[in-house]
């Protein structure tokens, strides 16, 4: 009893954190943004501090606008912050079987388990990695002969070296269609995603209105991106298996998991694994902005250039097994991920028990956005 009246008075005396005032009953509902919600967040910060929450119909929202306070929230308290919230879109369409969408418990530990027996060391990764340096050859002679659709080929050679690793299939060079149904799903995706796109995510209760409710086109959206989720994930999946009865399977994450048997339970599982790794995958932005920062800093490229041309020299290109000999390169490619921040608020978490932060209570239950576009550039450091 004691516990629990403590517990109480500190709720009571410890303040949530600043924010916009919002309406009563409905809270911040029309100060949310339908897009770029980071440059608003980003305002607020200015405004208010490092630390903001907002009341959306009572869900409390924290915004973090600094990466120590990231850290201390979202790294050292991570055993209760690590949930993650339930987003009626992504719910609808059935996005909470990927990896990094599910709720944190045994299954999310299981999917980790899974994908570490592959990725979790240099050893797993090693056979992985010819895979990789074939998919950037073509991509290479892509751009060498039609550089004006540098964005397609980004795209393809993601897809292609994702679907590879995951499936161990071979893209056909045009109208591919499991590189048809990545990009779809994955524009699918990050519209689901966004915060204000979609009323149903602010106002979860929706979702149990019919499809033929005016207002709910959002329910017939979710249908049809269902479908093609649905597709994503099964046709590569049976794939595999029709080349493991044929004999004929390339070494994957799939092929490798599904050998000498295993349950229905786990064969679902794989099967999301598998579709997760280009689902919830960033590297066709990074990419893209590797090639935006090289045209805005010439002197980088060129210093970049130099090194490799000293360390392997010109009649080859870079490996795998050069990459400790490229300080320099490294270096670019940390700073390209730090300067371009290719997920602006990252994927949101939950917290599961009240934490009090920087003086303010972050009540259990709240959504936390970390703001990662508007981390500040001495934190990280200017390693170019």
């Amino acid at each position: 009893l004691a516990w629990y009246l403590f517990r109480r008075t500190r709720r009571s005396i410890t303040p949530f954190p600043p924010g916009p005032r919002g309406l009563p009953l409905i809270g911040n509902l029309f100060d949310m943004p339908s897009e770029k919600e980071w440059l608003t967040f980003a305002e607020w910060g200015v405004k208010y501090g490092d630390i903001v929450s907002v009341s959306i119909l009572g869900q409390r929202m924290v915004a973090i606008n600094s990466i120590q306070t990231a850290i201390d929230l979202l790294d050292k308290k991570s055993l209760v912050s690590s949930d993650r919230p339930f987003v009626a879109m992504i719910e609808l369409i059935g996005w909470k079987n990927a990896l990094g969408l599910m709720p944190y418990g045994a299954r999310f530990q299981n999917f980790r388990r899974l994908s570490h027996q592959l990725f979790g060391s240099n050893a797993t990764m090693k056979p992985l990695l010819p895979m990789v340096e074939l998919g950037t050859h073509r991509f290479l002679k892509r751009i060498s002969a039609t550089p004006e659709e540098l964005s397609a080929h980004i795209r393809k050679t993601v897809a292609a070296t994702m679907l590879q690793i995951s499936h161990g299939y071979t893209i056909q060079e045009e109208n591919d269609p499991f590189v048809r149904l990545a990009e779809e799903t994955m524009n699918h995706f990050s519209l689901s995603m966004s915060p204000g796109a979609f009323l149903v995510n602010l106002i979860p209760i929706l979702r149990h209105i019919p499809e033929w409710f005016p207002g709910a086109g959002f329910k017939r959206t979710a249908r049809e991106w269902a479908s093609t989720l649905n597709e994503f994930v099964e046709r590569p999946h049976n794939y595999v298996k029709q080349e493991m009865a044929a004999g004929t399977a390339c070494l994957s994450l799939t092929s490798s998991h599904l050998e000498g048997g295993v349950s229905a339970e786990e064969e679902y599982d794989i099967k999301w694994l598998a579709g997760s790794l280009y689902a919830v995958n960033e590297t066709v932005a990074s990419v893209y902005a590797f090639f935006k920062a090289m045209l805005l800093y010439p002197e980088v490229q060129a210093k970049a250039h130099a090194e490799i041309d000293s360390v392997i020299g010109d009649d080859r290109l870079p490996r795998f097994d050069d990459r400790e000999r490229l300080p320099y390169i490294n270096a670019l490619v940390l700073e390209v991920l730090r300067w371009h921040t290719v997920g602006p608020t990252g994927i949101p978490h939950r917290v599961t028990e009240d934490i009090v932060q920087s003086g303010y209570l972050v009540p259990k239950g709240s959504l936390i956005v970390a703001n990662i576009w508007y981390g500040d550039v001495d934190d990280v450091g200017d390693v170019v």
